[in-house]
């Protein structure tokens, strides 16, 4: 542990040789030119968001979101005699619009691509699947309660139950990415596509109180991530299981087709400032500008979702989860603190591309310091699966730079992984690696 933290307070100087000198000097600055001395202006960061107003007052408008996060990532240090490797790679390139041109419907686009590396690039970008442009959210949305208590939407979407990091935003992480392994996007190219489901879903607020609940169809497993196989057999002496995650492809035994609806919900209570609910996306961190204590739990039911192969049998797939996100001013900036507790049901012994039947713990804390305009912080989750003899545990210390609030920033972290025969089997399991990212978005 030692030479954890060790590593991480090197990656927090490296941050700030680096990238202190050239951006950290936001108030009005001096240089002697050798006669007078020059006063240089403050740069102006200011931002106002990309929309086009259709009337006059701007109630009536379509809004245009636009980011890139690009990565500077290492091999994995764990894997012995291997020279040091620096790969960079697009993480996310997005491009989302949505009109509001009445207060009783709403029209959402995303697309966009991810993980763009130099595997995946084609030598024109037009052969192969190379450039990754594909759909991630296409929804409408209609108003049914006079005030905010009732919205329902149809289409491709992200109003997902379970966690509040189950529908976090990638635009404001307060780490620098959603924890891996995925378990808070536990369904993440299982049963939906990269994090968003088709369906319907129907989503509020009263009050204080707030909720989003859908009903959903699952991804076709032929699609999905080992097409539904278990991967505790990817790890020495795990327990057996005889399930495969293909349920909803599977007729049951009077030949009807079944394991064709998920549904799923989250719901919370915030006891301070309450959060908006126009979109999905839930915030990373305010920096301290707001007081949000939001306690929440959720859920996740996939009925006859998996199948035993032995018995010729369907079996549900349950998850079920409390969670608790504060973020609040403190001393000299912002506090930021989360943590969530899922207990996942997949059926005996079955273990899934990001959890497992079994428990998870996940837990984060960072701490804005505004005059330095950097966040550091600390991540840690541990999934405790029934047919594992080791807990899966992930570790996270990072730094934020924020040139321009969430709108610009750099982040470098420090990421490990330790017995996770899925992402390492070369290394025994553990992952250890050093990122940096810069992110934009407008």
């Amino acid at each position: 542990m030692k030479r954890v933290f060790s590593r991480a307070s090197t990656a927090c100087c490296l941050l700030w040789i680096f990238c202190f000198p050239s951006w950290a000097q936001e108030n009005e600055k001096a240089k002697d030119d050798g006669s007078d001395l020059v006063v240089v202006p403050k740069d102006d960061h200011s931002y106002k968001p990309l929309t086009l107003k259709l009337n006059e007052k701007g109630s009536k408008y379509v809004r245009f979101i636009i980011w890139h996060q690009q990565w500077l990532q290492t091999n994995n240090r764990e894997v012995d005699d291997q020279k040091l490797q620096l790969n960079s790679f697009a993480r996310r390139s997005r491009f989302l619009a949505y009109a509001q041109i009445s207060p009783k419907f709403l029209i959402l686009t995303h697309f966009g691509l991810n993980n763009l590396d130099t595997d995946d690039l084609s030598s024109l970008g037009n052969n192969g699947d190379g450039p990754q442009l594909f759909l991630h959210g296409a929804w409408t949305e209609f108003k049914v309660a006079n005030n905010d208590a009732l919205c329902i939407g149809t289409g491709l979407h992200y109003w997902k139950g379970l966690t509040r990091l189950a529908n976090a935003s990638t635009l404001n992480f307060m780490t620098m990415d959603n924890t891996r392994p995925f378990v808070q996007w536990h369904s993440l190219g299982i049963t939906d596509q990269f994090a968003r489901h088709m369906g319907i879903y129907a989503k509020g607020q009263i009050g204080q109180f707030d909720y989003r609940f859908a009903v959903n169809n699952p991804l076709n497993p032929n699609n999905a991530l080992g097409q539904g196989q278990n991967y505790g057999e990817n790890f020495p002496g795990a327990e057996n299981s005889t399930l495969t995650y293909t349920g909803s492809n599977t007729a049951d035994e009077d030949g009807d087709p079944t394991g064709n609806t998920i549904v799923e919900g989250y719901f919370r209570y915030n006891f301070f400032d309450t959060e908006s609910t126009k979109l999905p996306y839930q915030v990373g961190t305010y920096f301290g500008k707001k007081k949000v204590l939001g306690v929440g739990a959720g859920f996740f039911s996939h009925a006859n979702g998996v199948y035993d192969n032995l018995d010729l049998s369907h079996e549900n797939v349950f998850h079920a989860a409390l969670d608790v996100f504060y973020d609040a001013p403190a001393p000299g900036g912002g506090v930021n603190a989360y943590a969530s507790f899922i207990n996942f049901d997949y059926g005996d012994n079955y273990v899934s591309r990001w959890a497992g039947t079994g428990t998870n713990l996940y837990a984060q804390v960072g701490y804005f310091l505004d005059a330095l305009k950097i966040m550091p912080y600390v991540a840690y989750q541990s999934g405790n699966y029934e047919a594992l003899d080791d807990n899966i545990t992930a570790l996270d210390i990072g730094v934020n730079y924020y040139v321009n609030s969430h709108h610009a920033k750099i982040t470098l972290e420090y990421h490990t992984i330790r017995n996770d025969f899925r992402d390492a089997p070369t290394s025994d399991g553990d992952v250890t690696q050093w990122r940096l990212q810069t992110h934009i978005f407008l």
